[in-house]
């Protein structure tokens, strides 16, 4: 009686472990990692992030209508790894000094802002919220009605001869951030 026992344990273990496995080797499928980046000058912007799929949900919204992606609380700007930015050289990010380097990019949305951190904590899983007091900086930028509903999470950056525009575009919603040397 405990050899049976002991054999269906195993085997619900087994399967367990196995559906696990499966989901975080198809993970990836579901929120593809992207890297974007753009040169103006001597400016080098990158941003490596994964790119979750709206799949009929409610994205921002209150937190007791399902929202996937609540306001007031923290979100990776994305989906599985933490959002990460890079720099060449010193920057003014939407109005802050920011040194060049890498850093964890995060927000918090509001429906009529985000506050979007720069924090010096790097290569952690994005579920997690970051350490706080290693945030570098953060700024609020104001939303705006993206020009089309846009089904998959996008960050854009698109530049000039004096600066770039990074873009987050998901579902009707759009934040704007300015970036200068």
């Amino acid at each position: 009686m405990k050899k049976k026992v002991l054999i269906v344990v195993g085997i619900l273990f087994a399967l367990v472990l196995a559906f696990l496995i499966y989901g975080i080797l198809t993970t990836r499928s579901h929120s593809p990692l992207e890297t974007v980046s753009v040169s103006t000058g001597k400016l080098d912007v990158s941003v490596n992030y994964c790119r979750p799929y709206k799949k009929g949900r409610l994205i921002f919204g209150e937190e007791n209508n399902n929202a996937l992606v609540p306001y007031g609380n923290y979100w990776r700007l994305g989906a599985n790894d933490a959002t990460e930015i890079t720099f060449s050289t010193d920057v003014v990010f939407a109005g802050k000094s920011v040194k060049a380097g890498s850093y964890r990019m995060y927000a918090v949305p509001s429906a009529e802002s985000w506050e979007v951190s720069l924090n010096s904590e790097l290569g952690e899983f994005g579920y997690f919220e970051p350490d706080y007091e290693q945030d570098v900086v953060k700024v609020n930028v104001p939303v705006q009605e993206a020009p089309q509903e846009t089904e998959q999470f996008t960050i854009t950056l698109t530049s000039d001869s004096t600066a770039v525009a990074m873009d987050f575009i998901w579902d009707k919603t759009m934040v704007r951030i300015p970036i200068t040397k």
